[in-house]
């Protein structure tokens, strides 16, 4: 039994050690790489679609291109087991660098476990058929078996716990890379080399809001952003870029056997019209400066169908009210709600819901502060 505590003691004292050192070190290579450090990251209405509640963060792994080697970015890009790529795997290791360490330490307990299981099964042979010199009471033998048996599985368990901690880390990496990647047509583009971007681009200078629904939802959406409808002016698009918001429409469309796919965005948005009286002053160029249009339909459906499955599966229509995502400058999402975004809530308090005041580079200059 003292043997047993012992194991457990030095076991939680590692885990909990690696897990002080991760954290006292993550923070420092994060700053370094210049990504935010906020653990506030929220769900919107309906839950994530990760299975860690907490890494409701699909960061934009891919930054602004920088000159390198070509043949370096080949091996980065080389697929290894299970299908990530080695510069994934690569960063997994640097958001989390004693993962590993704690993995190999409670696997060869385990394995140091069965070891002396097995030679604590010969002493209860021994013990049990009777006529060794050696042989030790009956008792001790089988509370040796008991102690290396239960060491044995806990050891296992957290070693496994640790190895599924690092699959979740990888899909989540993998998950951002496909955000990154994602190609938008910004409405109105200043120059031609603006006329494609991807979100990898908008990091670290604008927040992304995806909507994604049915032709309904996508055309009340271009009513809410270009027309009077109190009696004021609208000036969301103004608010909405002093704030460096970029607002993504998503037309979502479904198929009989009830699948889903991604239509021609921008056709719909330039043809839709106001529908009353009380969208006044309706112009569909109002909000030009602040919205883009998805290109490269596959790729977006390939991203999007991972929540579009989690709130089905939680009984919302995505078709009729709509999803949104919002991401973060430093690249991670926010939040994920249905219906439409509430533009009062995002225009108001965006610059602290996202963090914005609290850790990324260069807002002493631009809030004050050390």
């Amino acid at each position: 039994m003292i043997r047993l505590c012992l194991l457990l003691a030095i076991a939680q004292t590692a885990s909990y050690g690696t897990s002080f050192l991760s954290a006292a070190f993550c923070p420092v290579v994060k700053a370094a790489r210049g990504v935010a450090t906020s653990p506030f990251r929220p769900c919107g209405t309906f839950l994530c679609a990760s299975e860690n509640k907490d890494e409701d963060s699909s960061e934009f792994v891919a930054t602004k291109p920088t000159p390198s080697n070509p043949s370096q970015e080949a091996y980065l890009s080389q697929s290894t087991n299970g299908g990530y790529t080695v510069k994934q795997r690569l960063r997994e290791e640097v958001e989390s660098p004693f993962r590993k360490v704690r993995l190999l330490f409670f696997a060869s307990s385990a394995g140091s476990a069965l070891t002396a299981l097995y030679f604590s099964g010969l002493n209860t042979v021994k013990a049990l058929v009777g006529g060794y010199a050696d042989a030790q009471p009956l008792d001790e033998v089988l509370t040796s078996d008991a102690i290396n048996i239960g060491a044995a599985i806990i050891c296992g368990f957290l070693a496994f716990r640790e190895y599924k901690v690092g699959q979740s880390n990888l899909a989540r990496i993998s998950r951002g890379g496909k955000l990154a990647s994602l190609v938008v047509e910004p409405a109105r583009a200043l120059t031609a080399a603006e006329n494609v971007r991807r979100l990898a681009d908008y990091r670290r200078d604008y927040r992304v809001l995806i909507a994604a629904g049915n032709e309904d939802y996508i055309s009340e959406l271009a009513l809410s952003l270009n027309s009077d409808r109190l009696q004021d002016t609208n000036i969301i698009p103004e608010r909405l870029e002093e704030t460096n918001v970029v607002v993504v429409p998503v037309l979502l469309a479904s198929s009989a056997d009830g699948s889903f796919s991604v239509s021609d965005t921008r056709s719909l948005w330039k043809q839709v019209e106001a529908k009353s009286d009380k969208d006044r002053n309706f112009d569909i160029s109002r909000s030009d400066s602040v919205v883009a249009f998805p290109r490269g339909n596959n790729a977006w459906l390939d991203y999007l169908q991972e929540d579009i499955n989690t709130a089905t599966s939680q009984g919302f229509d995505v078709l009729e009210k709509g999803i949104t995502l919002t991401i973060k400058k430093n690249g991670r999402i926010l939040r994920r709600a249905t219906g439409l975004p509430d533009w009062a809530s995002i225009v108001g308090a965006m610059e602290i819901m996202d963090g914005s005041r609290f850790g990324m580079p260069g807002d002493s200059e631009k809030y004050g502060g050390p």
